[in-house]
Order: C-alpha cells, then sequence, then structure tokens
C-alpha cells in the first residue's frame, strides 16, 4: 500500500463531515500516514498528525506549530479506527459528531 492510499483510508474512517467540523485544511500526505491543520481551540493544538504502526494501528500526534517549531502537546499509541474520532475529540476538546 503506498503512501496516498493510507492517507485516503485515515480522511475516510474519520469522514468527510467530521474533517469539516474540527476546520480540517492544508491536509499532507505522509511516510504512512496523514497530517492537517484544524481550527483554534481551547486546548491549543492546530495541528494532528495521524501515522499507521507496525502493529495496523494508528498513532496520533497533536501539536502546536509555529514558526518556530514544533511543540508536542499529546500523544496516543495504538488506536484502533473506531477510536480515532474519541481521541480527537478528547485531545482537542472539539466535538466531531452531532
Amino acid at each position: 500500500m503506498n503512501n496516498n492510499e493510507v492517507a485516503n483510508i485515515i480522511y475516510n474512517q474519520i469522514g468527510y463531515k467530521s474533517m469539516l467540523m474540527i476546520g480540517a485544511k492544508n491536509l499532507v500526505t505522509m511516510d504512512d500516514g496523514l497530517g492537517f491543520k484544524i481550527m483554534r481551540n481551547t486546548k491549543g493544538i492546530n495541528y494532528i498528525e495521524i501515522k499507521l504502526n507496525s502493529l495496523d494501528l494508528y498513532d496520533v500526534r497533536f501539536c502546536y506549530v509555529t514558526v518556530k517549531g514544533i511543540k508536542e502537546i499529546a500523544v496516543d499509541n495504538n488506536c484502533y479506527t473506531d477510536m480515532l474520532r474519541g481521541s480527537i475529540e478528547k485531545n482537542t476538546g472539539l466535538y466531531i459528531r452531532l
């Protein structure tokens, strides 16, 4: 599976409407993953990086990105597909389902 396929799978598992609700933009295909900026929130996170690990589970990094560099705020390792939305809600404070 190439990087574009992995990124598309992650995007589809989170869902188009959920991505709209968190204001996802500037989507970037990475090595075995997907990265994107999100809207302003109370936790100070403005960038999320989701990567597929060797166990076929996801590692999710929540970061604050500025010109000075990247500050990692939270990490959720070994998340199953159904845990991605909950992880995003818990760490950003943004709701992605009605």
